[in-house]
C-alpha cells in the first residue's frame, strides 16, 4: 500500500472514531452550541431596538438580525472547536495517543481524524444557528450564488484555522479541564469585534484591539458576501489570518504529537 492509500485509509479510520465519539457523548457539543444561539436570541429580542439603533440609519430589530448573524456564525465556530481542544487533551491524558504512537499507522491520521471531525461538527453548528438565524428574521436576498460559495470557503477556511488552533491548545493542556480553559479566548475575541457593535462606536482607545484581531476582518468579509457591504481590505485580512492561524496550529500540534512524551 502506497504512502498516500496508508495515510487516507487511516485517516478515515480517525476520522470515524471522533464522529463516534461525537455521536456517543453529545453534550458537549450540545452545550457548545447553546452558547451562540442564546447570545443570537438576547441580542436580537432583549437588546435589537437599542442595538440597531447603535448602528445608524434608523435601523431596528429586523436590520440587527443582519447585522449580527455573521458574528454569530463565526462565534459558533470558535465554541465548537472547543471541542476538539478537549478530545485531544482527554485522548492525551488517558494514554490513547501514546499508543498510538507506537502503532502501524501513518502519524498524522490521529491529528487529521481529529481535525476533519471537528471542521464538519463546526460546518454543521453554524448550519443549524443559521437555521435558528433565518427563523427570526434573517434574510440575504441580494447575495449570488458565487458570494454564498464563497461565504462558505470562507467559513470552512476559518473552522479549519481554529481547529488546528484548538488541537494544539489540546495537545499542549495536561487534562480536558485545562484544555477547555485555554480555548475560552476562541469564545471571547469576537465579543470584543464587530460582531455586536461597529468599531466606529467603540471608545477610540479600544478600536485597535477591536480591528486588530482575526474575527473583525472575517466578520466583515461574511458580512459583506452575505448583505452586500464593502468589504475593501477585510477580505484579504481574513484569508491571511485564516492560512496563518492554520499553519501556526498545524506546526504547533505537530511538534507537540512528535516530541517525545515526558
Amino acid at each position: 500500500m502506497s504512502t498516500l492509500s496508508l495515510a487516507v485509509r487511516d485517516s478515515s479510520t480517525m476520522l470515524r472514531r471522533n464522529l463516534l465519539h461525537a455521536r456517543r457523548y453529545p453534550s458537549l457539543t450540545l452545550n457548545l452550541l447553546l452558547t451562540p444561539v442564546m447570545l443570537l436570541l438576547l441580542f436580537v429580542y432583549i437588546f435589537g431596538d437599542v442595538m440597531g439603533a447603535g448602528i445608524g440609519g434608523g435601523a431596528g430589530r429586523s436590520e440587527y438580525i443582519a447585522y449580527v448573524l455573521p458574528g454569530i456564525l463565526l462565534m459558533t465556530i470558535g465554541s465548537t472547536v472547543i471541542g476538539a481542544a478537549v478530545s485531544v487533551a482527554t485522548d492525551m491524558s488517558e494514554g490513547i495517543i501514546a499508543r498510538f504512537r507506537t502503532m502501524a499507522i501513518h502519524r498524522g491520521s490521529v491529528l487529521v481524524g481529529h481535525v476533519v471531525g471537528s471542521v464538519l461538527q463546526s460546518m454543521a453548528s453554524v448550519v443549524l444557528v443559521g437555521a435558528v438565524g433565518v427563523a427570526i428574521g434573517f434574510r440575504s436576498t441580494d447575495a449570488s450564488a458565487l458570494e454564498w460559495l464563497a461565504a462558505f470557503g470562507l467559513i470552512a477556511l476559518f473552522a479549519l484555522a481554529l481547529t488546528w488552533i484548538a488541537v494544539g491548545m489540546g495537545m499542549a493542556s495536561p487534562n480536558a479541564e485545562a484544555a477547555s480553559n485555554s480555548a475560552m479566548p476562541l469564545i471571547l475575541l469576537p465579543l470584543i469585534s464587530s460582531a455586536f457593535t461597529p468599531i466606529d462606536a467603540m471608545p477610540g482607545w479600544f478600536q485597535p484591539i477591536a480591528e486588530y484581531q482575526p474575527f473583525t476582518p472575517a466578520i466583515e468579509t461574511l458580512r459583506g458576501l452575505l448583505l452586500g457591504t464593502e468589504i475593501g481590505h477585510n477580505g484579504w485580512l481574513a484569508v491571511a489570518w485564516s492560512v496563518g492561524l492554520a499553519v501556526l496550529g498545524y506546526r504547533w500540534s505537530t511538534s507537540k504529537f512528535s516530541a517525545d512524551p515526558k
